[in-house]
This record gives structure tokens, sequence and C-alpha cells, in this order.
């Protein structure tokens, strides 16, 4: 507050609850309730949370250069306030909504680390189990040196790009378009733009169906089972894994993404994946791009990136162990979309709640 401009969804209200003193901009106004007894600060902000009011907050909000929502139409706000025991409760109850996706993402953070430590291990230290389990390197395993990679890599091994284990698809390539035939059977799918692939996979919290009826004509790019998608303009370099957990059928592109499919063998995507993650493919990736206003990365330059192919059996044995992780992963961010759903219903209620 008061400032409501240039905020995407929300207008800035927060609460302080996990410190006892802090400072703010003199452009924000801070205030409290006066009396607890009669109303929770955790139930007001929740009333804060809710679409209605940010939709009602920026109706309010007057201004031609920049929109304020002021303490004084603050103060007109209403809201209905039952007893302090029911919203004890309903506090309570959304603390642990939140508290559980809050887990949640910790799960995911802790096994994004656990899989790049992996993949560190076998790919960049070249530690990886040999016949006797013991680490590949360390225990005299036999390396050769590259002259294209400037580095000794193991034996069996060779430098190599992109394009030779999967095809690599624009979002907007012609034979990826969904037909008429297939809008009309499914009635609509999820379309995703290049802000639904973050650094740390999918995030479907902010999603766009298109139907039969309004998009007969759009072209966009249709993922399959297991492919590998990377953002290729603006943001260029997130990736995202569309594995068999995730609970969407049915998911088309634009075109500020590409999408990495298998050429002989499944396996091939997850150790994709797994280096497209990894911090020394993201620094060559940013030796490629393109365009001043807006980076990109043309599929003709992405193929190009030299990288490391291992032998076919070394892909197998690591995209086996690391699939798992990759699911549970994916269960854990559905969880968080119905925990999401069932707090966002919690709030959308809070107009109808009694005594």
């Amino acid at each position: 507050m008061p400032d409501t401009s240039r905020r995407g969804d929300k207008i800035g209200i927060a609460l302080l609850d996990n410190i006892e003193e802090g400072l703010v901009s003199q452009a924000y106004t801070v205030f409290e309730i006066t009396d607890t007894k009669t109303l929770l600060p955790e139930y007001l902000m929740m009333w804060f949370r809710r679409p209605e009011f940010d939709r009602y907050a920026r109706y309010i909000s007057h201004g031609s250069v920049r929109e304020i929502f002021g303490w004084e139409d603050m103060c007109d706000v209403k809201l209905p306030i039952p007893s302090i025991n029911k919203q004890k409760e309903i506090v309570k109850e959304y603390n642990v909504l939140v508290d559980r996706i809050k887990l949640n993402n910790q799960l995911i953070q802790k096994l994004e680390e656990t899989a790049q430590s992996i993949y560190n291990q076998w790919f960049v230290d070249f530690e990886f189990p040999d016949e006797e389990g013991k680490g590949y390197k360390s225990n005299g395993g036999e390396m050769v040196f590259s002259k294209e990679l400037g580095k000794e890599i193991p034996k069996g091994w060779r430098p190599g790009t992109l394009d030779e284990l999967i095809d690599v698809i624009d979002g907007d390539r012609g034979n990826n378009y969904p037909s008429i035939d297939e809008m009309y059977d499914n009635g609509f799918c999820l379309f995703l733009n290049a802000g639904n692939v973050t650094k740390i996979g999918f995030d479907f919290s902010e999603t766009k169906f298109i139907s039969k009826e309004k998009d007969k004509d759009l072209r966009k790019g249709k993922l399959k089972r297991n492919d590998v998608i990377l953002t290729s303009r603006g943001t260029v370099g997130n990736v995202a894994f569309y594995s068999d957990a995730i609970i969407f059928n049915d998911i088309r592109i634009n075109s500020g993404m590409v999408i990495m499919r298998a050429k002989d063998f499944l396996e091939s995507t997850i150790f994709i994946y797994s280096m497209l993650r990894n911090a020394e493919i993201k620094k060559a990736i940013e030796n490629y791009l393109s365009g001043s206003a807006q980076p990109q990365l043309p599929i003709k330059d992405l193929i190009k990136i030299p990288i490391l192919i291992p032998e076919k059996v070394r892909i197998i044995k690591f995209s086996n162990s690391t699939i798992m992780r990759q699911l549970y992963d994916d269960r854990l961010n559905n969880q968080n979309l119905k925990l999401n759903e069932l707090s966002d219903l919690l709030l959308s209620k809070l107009a109808t709640i009694e005594n």
C-alpha cells in the first residue's frame, strides 16, 4: 500500500508475523489491529489474499500515472467478522494447507539438489560406479583427452551435439499442430507459455485452456510424455520434463519454447534433461544467445552446442536411477496444485462464513 500499479495480480499488502520489528519505506502505510480479541491479523490477511479483494482494490484505485489505493480507501473496506474462535479455526485450517505446500517445496528443492549432485558425480567428476561399485576415475578408470572438449573424458565416451540423441522441435513446427479432430475429441487442452517453465520445472499455478470453440485455428506444439521442454526466448534456459506423473494429459506450447524428443532410446531424454539443468551447459548456452532486446536461442545454434556423450549403457543406468526421483518430484507438484486449489477455495468462502 498505497500503490497498486505494476504488481501483477496482487496489490502490495503484507503481514509482519515472523519478527518483532521491521523497517519499511515511507511510501507505505503501516497499520495494526487494536482489538485482536475481535479480529485476528491472520484472518484479515486471508481476506486481503482473496482475488475478489484484489479486483475490488483495483476498481477503487485512482490516478492516471500511478494507481493509488490509499488508507482512506482501506478504511472503507467491509468484511464479515465471525467469532474469534471461528477465526482461529479458519486460520488454523488455512495454515495447515500453506505449511504443507512449504514442506513440499522444501522436499522438491532437496530432490533437485540431490539430482544435480548425482549428475555432477557421474558426468562432471566422472565418479560413476564402475563394475566394482567404486568411483570410476578415482579407482583408476581409463581416461583419454578430448581436443574438442579440452579435457580428459572416460574411455568410450565422446564429444557430440544434442541432435545426435534427440530431435529438437520448435513450438510452432507444422507437423506438431493440433488437428481440428483432436480439439473436437478433447474439447480443450492446456496451453503453456514460457512463464510456465521455471528454473525448477513446470509451474501450473497460472494456466490457460484453449477450446475448440474459440481456438480452432490455433497452431502450437503438442507435447508427448517424456518430452523435455526448453525456453528459447526471453528467459532462455529454463527446462522441464513431461513425465507420466504430471496430471495434465493434453498440453500445447507456444513458440517461446522448444521440444526435445528421444531419437533412439527413451533414456536419452532424461539424460539431456539433467544435463540442461547443470551449470556447465547453462553457461555454454549463454554463449549462443542472440538478440539484443529479447535474448533467444535458435534451434540451429542449440544443436551446435558441444556436449559430452557417454556410453549408451551409462546413460541408461543413470536415467533409470533418476526417473523415480523425478516422478516423486512431479507428484509433490501435483499435490501442491490440489492444496492451492483448497486454499483458494477456503479464501473464496470467507465472504459467506457465519458463526
